[in-house]
């Protein structure tokens, strides 16, 4: 279908029609000044730091990022999602599977019965992180998400790092629930483990080929790219089934419980709920995609709050509630990690109830990776416009109203994932770059309120630097000091006060120079200062080969940034710049029409 397009030519707008479809030459990959020639690339090259220091600096603006960069898409992406569809949104994209397995394997191994305080910590701590998300999706609603957000308050070269994140664990995290749906398929079906895989001579962890997980997300990418409408209809449908499962397994575990079971309730000390509150918090995942779709949603400032904030909330609820049944039904010793309520139920008479189960679990990760693939292709969409990444991934189809081409990009990515890899080496990875988003979000969010350009004086400038440095330095000697000495209490003697004074300091010192206009986090700068200490000391919970895997994958992207992402958008910068004034010097120059 022929659509149009603006390419500007001095004062004038030229009019092309062009196919969606028919958008192979250079120009729609490469159209920056940077890559129009050997001579242009080494140039640029020779001004990387020169240039680093411009984007270092930069911040994109609010009205930039809803208005100009939406643009670039061509089309719009249809306003059509309502409080109702983003509630049902939420619950797809957060319950999957990992309520289902992670419960048991947490509660035999580190929480026992206080498996319920785990949901409840990481409860808390995510539900800080959906506040913050809530106040930039009303104020800011694109399809961004955290990258749009992260530009405007933190530069682009923070949004890079951000985006190059988020990339990794869309793609990560989608294939590794692929490859979690043949599982769970196989397990319904009553067959032997890995029988639905391809067995090869690869290496170990790699060897077990998986295209029934290919073919899933093929169907989920397909869906999300016809309709975002039709995508919500189905989502209600598979979330509606899933939420029935859950209330049955919630109903029949108290009716089969033992108060018994409960005693000792934290066999493993508090360090061992702290530690299992560090892995089911990525039972909440997926939250984010909620915050893309601000862009389709018919009134954002009433939505997005309602759907967002009411879907976590009740979702927390029915976490502590799975949880608390399971501790319940079995006693700690003895709940299986690796099918805990299947077995569970096997033990009070109720065998077939494991089919059940695996049907909510199959359900839940078909919602997951529905949701997943309208949130994770909107993300790419933005970071696109941007010109992070080749534009032509940004490009809206005409008809569809859907990111057509960033879909297509993740889907690809994550199926050749979980095509050849178990993913066991890759999870921890995934956890550390969801709660160093995160983290992010928080800090730009205490930047938007305290800090305004061309308003605040140098020296609150200066003050809000040192006090977020001694809030994010002390949340992590509290971390590390939790790792180093987890039954020691001397060090948050010195930590937790530090960050306290922090936060209450920019409380005191430095006036809000921004407030929201519809809706905000409360208690700001506690919220979000507790939101970043949460976070960091959920990462400082992780084992190190996470943050030596997370160190190697930031190098790559930084690789790619100075060879490719950091003249793309320094070239997009200027060249809107130069428009930008020329316009103004047209104004200026043209007569004003007489009486």
């Amino acid at each position: 279908m022929p659509i149009s397009i603006e390419s500007r030519m001095g004062d004038d707008i030229v009019q092309q029609q062009r196919s969606y479809w028919w958008r192979w030459s250079k120009q729609d990959f490469l159209p920056e000044e940077s890559f129009q020639s050997l001579s242009n690339y080494r140039t640029a090259l020779s001004q990387t730091w020169f240039r680093f220091m411009d984007r270092l600096q930069s911040r994109s603006f609010d009205e930039n990022e809803i208005g100009e960069l939406r643009k670039r898409s061509e089309n719009e992406m249809k306003r059509c999602l309502t409080w109702w569809d983003l509630t049902w949104f939420g619950f797809g994209a957060v319950i999957g599977a990992g309520i289902f397995v992670l419960t048991g394997q947490e509660a035999n191994k580190h929480a026992g019965p206080a498996i319920v305080l785990s949901y409840v910590a990481s409860g808390v701590s995510a539900m800080l992180s959906v506040f913050c998300y809530t106040e930039f999706a009303v104020e800011i609603p694109v399809a961004g998400g955290s990258f749009a957000y992260l530009r405007i308050e933190l530069g682009d070269f923070a949004a890079f790092i951000t985006a190059g994140n988020i990339l990794l664990e869309s793609i990560v995290g989608t294939a590794a629930v692929a490859r979690a749906w043949t599982s769970y398929l196989t397990s319904l079906l009553d067959r032997p483990d890995n029988s639905l895989r391809i067995h090869t001579n690869l290496k170990d962890g790699f060897n077990l080929l998986d295209p029934i997980a290919v073919g899933v997300l093929t169907i989920a990418a397909t869906i999300a790219m016809i309709s975002t409408r039709k995508t919500s209809y189905l989502n209600w449908i598979a979330s509606a089934v899933n939420t029935v499962v859950i209330l049955f397994v919630i109903i029949a575990g108290f009716v089969h419980a033992d108060k018994s079971n409960l005693t000792p309730f934290v066999p493993f000390g508090v360090k061992g709920v702290f530690q299992a509150a560090a892995i089911v918090y990525f039972a909440y995942g997926g939250f984010d995609n909620i915050a893309t779709m601000a862009e389709e949603t018919k009134n954002p400032s009433k939505d997005i709050p309602l759907g967002l904030l009411g879907s976590m909330s009740v979702i927390t609820v029915i976490y502590c509630l799975m949880a608390l049944s399971l501790s319940m039904m079995q006693k700690y010793t003895d709940i299986n990690p690796d099918a805990a309520y299947s077995v569970a139920f096997e033990s009070v008479g109720m065998k077939w109830a494991k089919y059940l189960v695996a049907l909510g679990a199959l359900k839940g990760m078909t919602t997951v990776l529905l949701v997943g693939a309208l949130g994770q292709g909107r993300y790419i969409t933005h970071i696109a416009r941007a010109h992070m990444i080749p534009p032509w991934f940004a490009l809206v189809h005409p008809k569809t109203g859907t990111p057509i081409n960033a879909t297509l990009l993740i889907t690809v990515a994550s199926g050749s994932v979980a095509f050849f890899s178990s993913l066991d080496v890759l999870a921890s990875l995934l956890s550390v770059s969801t709660l160093f988003v995160f983290m992010m979000m928080a800090v730009a969010l205490l930047v938007r309120r305290y800090y305004a350009r061309g308003v605040t004086p140098r020296s609150h400038q200066l003050k809000l630097f040192i006090l977020l440095i001694t809030i994010i330095a002390s949340s992590m000697a509290t971390s590390a000091y939790w790792g180093l000495y987890p039954n020691g209490w001397v060090g948050y003697v010195v930590t937790v006060p530090i960050w306290f004074l922090g936060t209450l300091g920019i409380s005191l010192l430095l006036p809000m120079q921004r407030k929201p206009k519809v809706w905000g986090v409360p208690l700001v700068p506690w919220l979000p200062s507790l939101s970043i200490a949460t976070n960091v000391f959920l990462m400082g919970s992780l084992g190190p080969e996470a943050f030596e895997r997370f160190g190697i994958c930031t190098l790559v992207m930084l690789i790619y940034y100075v060879f490719f992402g950091l003249h793309a958008t320094y070239d997009m910068a200027h060249q809107d710049d130069k428009l930008m004034t020329q316009k103004q010097i047209n104004e200026e120059t043209t007569p004003s029409a007489g009486p």
